[in-house]
C-alpha cells in the first residue's frame, strides 16, 4: 500500500514585546511546548510558512502568528490511509471504507446502535471520504471549486435497509463510493458490515444536489466541480431500485400528529439548517410506543421537499398503512367484529389470535413534516418506514 506524506504544521507561541515595533526584534519563541530560544518575527514567518504551505497565517493583536487550519488539517492532497479515522481508499483508489466501534452512547436500551446512529455514521463516512480525497474545502462536504461557485450540497433521497443493528462495543466497517445521478446529481451508496463476521448488515443510497448558499435555490453543476467529482464517481449500487416508490402527501387528518415541534440550536449543522438527522427524530416520535417496543425499523425512504430553519415551527404526521398485514394493530378498536368463514369473533378473541399474526408481521408507516405557516403549510421532508419483528437473539452469534 503507497504511503503519503505531508506538511505537519505546528503551533508558535512568542512573548509580546511591551515597546517597539520593530519587525526584526528577537522574541523568545515556544513550538510545541519547548522555548527555542530567541528569534526574529522574519525568520518565525519563514518558518511558519515553511512548516504548512498549505495553511494560510493570520495576525493577533499582540503580533503573533496564528494558523487558522492548525486543528483541522484539511488535506490539499489525495490521502490513501488516515490512521486518526481509521479509514483508508479502496474500490481501485475511489471508495472509502471506515473502521467503527459502536460506542455506548449510540446505542438504545437494547444495546444495538439507534437508527439515528446509523444515519449519523452514514454522514460521518461520507464527509471523511471527501476529506480524504483532498477536495474539502472548508464547508460542510463542499469542495473547492463549489465554495468558489457559493454552493453546497443537499440531500433530495434517501433510501436505508437495515437486516440487523450493530451491538455495543462491535466493530463494523462502512463502505461509501459516489456516482452519477442525471446531469447535475451525484448517487452516494453505502454498504454497513460485521468485521467479525462479514455480514452486511445494512444499505443505503441517497441523491444530492447543489444549492446555492446565499439564494437557497438549487444550482447547475458547474464544469469545474464537474471535472473534480468525476473522477471518483463509479457504476456500482447498495441497493437497486427499478422503479423508486413514491410517497402520498398526507393531511390534517392523520392518525398520529404532533405539533409545535421547534428546531433548537443544537439541531442545525454547519450550513444553518436542521440536521437530517432530526427529521427522523422527528418522524419515528410518532410511532406508537408498543410498535417501537416490539419492532424495529428495517427501512426508511426520505424525499426531501425544503430545508428547516431555526425559526420555522414545525408538523409531524404519521399514517399506517392498511394494506392485509401492513394494517396498525391499533386500528382494530374493542368494538369491531371481524367475520372468519361465516363466524363472528369477539374482540378479544381477535386480538389474542388474528391480531398475533398481524404483530408478528410487518408494518409500514407514511410520514410527512411540513412547516406550519399563517396561509398554507410547506412541506420539509415525505417518509416512508417499514417496520418487522425485533429479534430475541444476537444475530450471528457464536452461542
Amino acid at each position: 500500500m503507497a504511503s503519503f506524506s505531508c506538511p505537519v504544521p505546528y503551533v508558535i507561541r512568542c512573548s509580546t514585546a511591551k515597546e517597539g515595533n520593530d519587525s526584526n526584534k528577537l522574541r523568545y519563541a515556544k513550538v510545541n511546548g519547548a522555548i527555542i530560544g530567541s528569534i526574529s518575527e522574519a525568520d518565525l514567518l519563514s518558518q511558519s510558512v515553511r512548516a504548512s504551505r498549505a495553511l494560510v497565517p493570520s495576525v493577533a493583536e499582540n503580533g503573533c502568528f496564528v494558523k487558522e487550519d492548525v486543528r483541522q488539517k484539511i488535506p490539499t492532497k489525495k490521502q490513501l490511509v488516515d490512521p486518526h479515522r481509521q479509514g483508508l481508499i479502496i474500490e481501485g483508489g475511489v471508495g472509502y471504507r471506515q473502521t467503527v466501534v459502536i460506542r455506548s452512547y449510540e446505542v438504545g436500551p437494547d444495546k444495538t446502535a439507534t437508527v439515528e446512529s446509523v444515519m449519523n455514521l452514514l454522514q460521518e463516512t461520507a464527509l471523511n471520504h471527501v476529506w480524504m480525497s483532498g477536495l474539502l474545502s472548508n464547508g460542510f462536504g463542499a469542495t473547492h471549486g463549489m465554495m468558489r461557485n457559493n454552493l453546497i450540497w443537499v440531500v433530495s433521497r434517501m433510501l436505508v435497509e437495515v437486516d440487523h443493528y450493530p451491538i455495543w462495543g462491535e466493530i463494523v466497517e462502512i463502505d461509501t463510493w459516489v456516482g452519477a445521478s442525471g446531469k447535475n446529481g451525484m448517487r452516494r451508496d453505502w454498504l454497513i458490515r460485521s468485521q467479525a463476521t462479514g455480514h452486511v448488515y445494512a444499505r443505503a443510497t441517497s441523491t444530492w444536489v447543489m444549492m446555492n448558499q446565499q439564494t437557497r435555490r438549487l444550482s447547475k453543476m458547474p464544469e469545474e466541480v464537474r471535472a473534480e467529482i468525476s473522477p471518483w464517481f463509479i457504476e456500482k449500487q447498495a441497493i437497486k431500485e427499478d422503479a423508486p416508490e413514491k410517497i402520498s402527501k398526507l393531511n390534517d387528518k392523520a392518525k398520529y400528529m404532533n405539533s409545535d415541534l421547534k428546531p433548537k440550536r443544537s439541531d442545525l449543522d454547519m450550513n444553518h439548517h436542521v440536521n437530517n438527522v432530526k427529521y427522523l427524530r422527528w418522524m419515528l416520535e410518532t410511532i406508537p410506543d408498543h410498535v417501537l417496543e416490539s419492532h424495529q425499523l428495517s427501512s426508511i425512504i426520505l424525499e426531501y421537499r425544503r430545508e428547516c430553519g431555526s425559526s420555522d415551527i414545525v408538523q409531524s404526521l404519521c399514517e399506517p398503512d392498511e394494506d392485509g398485514i401492513l394494517r396498525d394493530v391499533e386500528m382494530i378498536e374493542d368494538s369491531e367484529i371481524s367475520l372468519l368463514n361465516g363466524f363472528s369473533l369477539a374482540s378479544e378473541i381477535l386480538k389474542g389470535g388474528l391480531l398475533g399474526s398481524f404483530d408478528k408481521g410487518t408494518l409500514r408507516y407514511t410520514h410527512l413534516l411540513q412547516i406550519e405557516g399563517e396561509a398554507k403549510n410547506e412541506e420539509i421532508v415525505r417518509g416512508r418506514t417499514t417496520w418487522k419483528k425485533k429479534l430475541t437473539t444476537i444475530p450471528f452469534s457464536t452461542q
